[in-house]
């Protein structure tokens, strides 16, 4: 038979066990419900998350809508808005006049087609509003490009043979980097397939830049088979020039036209450009209407080709279609259909 003191020992071990058991199963029972809890919130928590990125899926794409929109509807947009302007300026001057102002009294009823006079209280005051400055062609037919979730066009920008991968900054300090019609961008860089300098019967890429030559700009073309002799010019049509009578002699007679060339004369990109920061500062340049094509794309994504674009000193195929080259690299002029 065991001591009494032996039993007394047991029962008390057995007991300080069971409360130690006792205890860690309360632990256990409180560390599973705070699971359970955590994976309730965590389920709602990611319930929430997909929730918010649908509906930021549908923001971006009404922002990206709306922001097609306002580049459609640009011009008519900013003259609203400077007639708004002008009407409430008008309304505060009326409401404020003083011995200071000229005031033109007439007993004369304003006629409806009289639009150089704001009526306030009897009293007929010449408002001239604002002429906004544009350029004398007419509006330009340009094509949607797709934008990123920031608005940005997305590049590279593929338009037929030119392909534009930098639309660069513009100058605003410096008014020889732009003119009425054009600006010249810093930076700008794109890229054109044409005839080849060694073989004109094959295609060339050529890399066209814009780089900061101090006071003026500095235009370069530079030749995939030839990248130690870039053709530099003041100007895109010197460096057309230059590039047409490298090819061959008789190419010469095409007149030049380096902004298509280079890309910053296409609709598409120069109504890009326009858009970009800085260009209402420059004093020279006059700014262009463009409109938003409504031809379907063709086969390869493209809208039908301008008619600047169906030019020899441009276009490989219609320069291969207007001159014969034979093996020597002689070319021969082949009348054009509207010569016929």
């Amino acid at each position: 038979m065991s001591h009494p003191y032996e039993r007394y020992c047991n029962s008390y071990h057995q007991n300080a066990q069971l409360q130690e058991n006792l205890k860690y199963k309360k632990k256990y029972k409180k560390l599973k419900r705070i699971v359970k809890n955590l994976v309730f919130e965590n389920a709602a928590l990611c319930d929430q998350v997909s929730n918010m990125q649908e509906n930021l899926v549908v923001v971006n794409e009404e922002r990206l809508f709306l922001l097609r929109k306002l580049c459609q509807f640009q011009g008519e947009t900013d003259s609203s808005a400077s007639r708004s302007q002008l009407n409430f300026n008008s309304h505060m001057y009326c409401q404020n006049l003083s011995s200071e102002v000229i005031l033109k009294r007439t007993n004369r009823k304003k006629s409806p087609s009289d639009n150089n006079y704001s009526s306030c209280s009897g009293i007929n005051i010449e408002v001239k509003p604002k002429a906004r400055r544009y350029g004398k062609t007419a509006k330009k037919m340009v094509q949607l490009m797709p934008l990123d979730v920031h608005g940005r066009p997305r590049f590279p920008i593929s338009l037929g043979d030119l392909t534009v991968y930098s639309l660069g900054e513009v100058i605003t300090d410096r008014v020889a980097y732009h003119t009425e019609d054009h600006i010249y961008p810093v930076g700008f860089c794109s890229t054109r397939v044409y005839a080849s300098l060694k073989n004109p019967r094959i295609k060339a890429l050529y890399t066209c830049k814009i780089l900061d030559g101090g006071a003026n700009p500095r235009f370069e073309i530079v030749s995939d088979c030839d990248l130690d002799q870039p053709l530099v010019g003041a100007s895109p049509d010197e460096c057309h020039v230059k590039l047409l009578s490298s090819i061959s002699s008789i190419l010469c007679n095409i007149p030049p036209k380096g902004g298509y060339f280079f890309g910053v004369s296409q609709p598409t990109i120069q109504n890009l450009i326009q858009s970009s920061p800085g260009t209402r500062r420059l004093s020279l340049y006059k700014t262009q209407r463009f409109e938003v094509s409504k031809s379907q794309p063709s086969e390869n994504g493209m809208i039908a080709m301008a008619e600047e674009e169906m030019d020899p000193g441009i276009n490989f195929s219609v320069l291969h279609r207007t001159f014969a080259f034979i093996s020597d690299y002689r070319v021969k002029e082949e009348p054009c259909e509207h010569d016929i």
